[in-house]
C-alpha cells in the first residue's frame, strides 16, 4: 500500500526560470494549491531569463549551429539564470522537453519528498545541449505532444507534486486512491442521487459491505487499466 508523502523540509520551493515570469502563479495561485502557497506550505520563485542577457537588447537566443529553422536558447544566458538559484545540490534542475523521460506518479512522489525543484522552461527550438550537460539537468516530458513553451508544463509538474505535500489536501489519504498510485487507473466513482435520469449507482456501492466494495473497486481498476492502458499492467 502506498503511504502518504512525508515532507522533509519546512517549505517546498519551486524556482521557475522562464521568458514569461508574468504567467505565474496562474493556476498555481488558485484552489487548494493557491491556498497552500498562501499558507507557506510551498513557495514559488520566478526568474526572468532576459535579466541574464549579455547585451542591451536583452537577446537570449541565436540560430542553431549547422543551420535549420528557429532559434536556440544560448548556453551562457541559460547557465547564468540557472546559477542564480542553484546555489546547492539539494534541488534537481529539470528541463521540460518532449524528448525527456515521461513524467510518472512515481517520479512525482520522489520530487514531493524533496526540498523542491528548479525548472527551466524552454522556448524556440530548445536550449543548447551544452548547458543541459554542464548543469546535469534532468529532462522530463509531460506527454507525447509539443507545446509553445515549458510554462504550461511547469505548472502541470508543480501541481502534480504539490498536491502530495502534507497539509495541501484536506484529506491526505484521498491522494492514495488516485490513478497510477498503485500502478492502475482509478475505478469509476459515483455520488448522489442514486438515480440520475435512469442511470443508477451500482447497488453494491450502497450496500455497506465494504470488503466487497473494495474488491469491486480493485476489479474495476484492473479492468479499466487492461482496456485503456495495458502498458501499465505490463510494467
Amino acid at each position: 500500500m502506498i503511504k502518504p508523502t512525508r515532507k522533509v523540509n519546512n517549505s517546498w520551493k519551486a524556482s521557475v526560470i522562464t521568458l514569461f515570469p508574468d504567467v505565474f502563479p496562474g493556476v498555481l495561485g488558485a484552489s487548494i494549491i493557491g491556498n497552500a502557497k498562501k499558507s507557506d506550505i510551498w513557495q514559488l520563485e520566478t526568474v526572468d531569463i532576459r535579466d541574464f542577457s549579455v547585451n542591451r537588447h536583452r537577446t537570449v537566443d541565436s540560430p542553431p549551429s549547422g543551420g535549420g529553422p528557429g532559434m536556440v536558447l544560448k548556453p551562457d544566458v541559460a547557465a547564468k539564470a540557472i546559477d542564480s538559484v542553484a546555489m546547492s545540490n539539494d534541488r534537481p534542475i529539470i528541463y521540460l522537453t518532449p524528448r525527456g523521460k515521461p513524467l510518472t506518479q512515481k517520479k512525482v512522489r520522489e520530487l514531493a519528498n524533496g526540498k523542491g525543484v528548479i525548472i527551466l522552461c524552454g522556448r524556440f527550438e530548445g536550449v543548447d545541449q551544452r548547458v543541459i550537460e554542464a548543469r546535469q539537468m534532468e529532462e522530463i516530458s509531460i506527454g507525447d505532444y509539443v507545446l509553445s513553451g515549458g510554462e504550461l508544463g511547469a505548472a502541470v509538474l508543480c501541481d502534480s507534486i504539490i498536491r502530495l505535500i502534507p497539509g495541501v489536501l484536506g484529506n491526505e489519504t484521498s491522494a492514495l486512491t488516485d490513478s497510477f498510485q498503485d500502478g492502475l487507473l482509478a475505478p469509476p466513482i459515483y455520488t448522489k442521487p442514486r438515480d440520475y435520469k435512469g442511470w443508477k449507482v451500482p447497488e453494491l456501492l450502497v450496500s455497506g459491505n465494504f470488503p466487497k466494495i473494495e474488491k469491486w473497486r480493485e476489479e474495476q481498476a484492473i479492468e479499466r487499466t487492461k482496456n485503456r492502458r495495458p502498458d501499465l499492467l505490463e510494467d
